[in-house]
């Protein structure tokens, strides 16, 4: 049976890496001005007031409860039932890394109402809307979670038969 206080760990981890950026781009960034890393590369202070790609921003304040409960449900299914159902690797990183990020962003929507972005990336003119590490571990754990159920789980059960 795994530990799966190591995989709570992780997500805690995130969590406080992710509120400590944020901080540090609130601390040390103007709003909307962007301090240039790379060509490619920028910091930028931003607010988003809805969710993936600012979607619902503009929606008149409702949105900030609607993507609040699902963080909420999210987080509990994820930390109650979920991962400590899990045993394959992958998985239990993936899904650590999930409630790591859903947890960041929940504690920037519940707190002050939007999500700190300050990660830009662009190229030749094309800006990919700005993120955070919240964002950055959702992503990873979603692509881990991808990766074992899509790819790892199958072969192995193709070799168990």
């Amino acid at each position: 049976m795994h530990k799966s206080w190591r995989w709570y760990l992780l997500a805690v981890i995130l969590i406080l890496f992710d509120q400590w950026t944020k901080s540090l781009a609130t601390t040390h960034l103007l709003y909307g001005q962007a301090v240039e890393i790379t060509t490619f590369f920028d910091l930028r202070l931003v607010w988003n007031h809805g969710a993936a790609f600012s979607f619902l921003s503009d929606a008149g304040g409702w949105q900030r409860w609607f993507f609040l409960g699902i963080s909420v449900l999210a987080s509990v299914l994820i930390a109650c039932w979920w991962l400590p159902t899990q045993t394959r690797f992958w998985s239990l990183v993936g899904m650590s890394f999930v409630l790591g990020g859903a947890f960041g962003n929940l504690i920037d929507r519940a707190m002050l109402g939007y999500v700190i972005d300050f990660i830009s990336v662009h190229w030749q003119g094309r800006y990919f809307p700005a993120f955070n590490i919240a964002d950055s571990a959702i992503t990873l754990g979603a692509i881990a979670l991808g990766i074992d159920w899509i790819i790892l789980e199958p072969r192995d059960s193709r070799q168990e038969k």
